[in-house]
């Protein structure tokens, strides 16, 4: 039986959980995503698993915070006076802000507070300090080219 090896383009199922079993992303709306092994396109963990693998089988691969998205940096945690926003639209909680850094790249916060001067923005990745367990399904192989 064929198994899959780095350059091999292959299509997965996968779900995504945290420890508390909250399923936080995954294929089921989506559908099967096609990736190639071997170019960075999903965490390394994931695709040393992949690795070796043959279509039909199944396999549970947890990754810790560190190796996913990080830890939690309280300094990514940041007030933004009123002044500094656009007037329209009114920041509210969840409500999604972009912020170019001092080294000219770009981040997204996410407005946590709303305050009459300032609002509290948070620009950790969503799921930074979470451990992850992914279950993935190879469904197909396709050889390296």
């Amino acid at each position: 039986m064929q198994t899959a090896k780095n350059g091999d383009t292959v299509i997965i199922d996968f779900v995504v959980h945290t420890n508390d079993g909250t399923v936080v992303g995954g294929t089921e709306q989506e559908g099967p995503q096609t990736l190639t092994i071997g170019s960075g396109e999903i965490l390394p963990q994931i695709e040393s698993a992949l690795t070796g693998m043959e279509v039909g089988s199944e396999k549970t691969v947890k990754v810790d915070s560190e190796n996913a998205f990080g830890p939690r940096r309280d300094e990514m945690v940041i007030e933004i006076p009123r002044a500094n926003l656009p007037p329209e639209p009114q920041p509210e909680p969840g409500m999604t802000l972009s912020a170019q850094q001092q080294d000219g790249s770009t981040v997204n916060l996410v407005v946590t507070e709303v305050g009459e001067q300032s609002v509290k923005a948070d620009g950790n990745h969503p799921l930074a300090g979470e451990d992850l367990t992914f279950g993935l399904k190879l469904v197909e192989i396709k050889d390296a080219a």
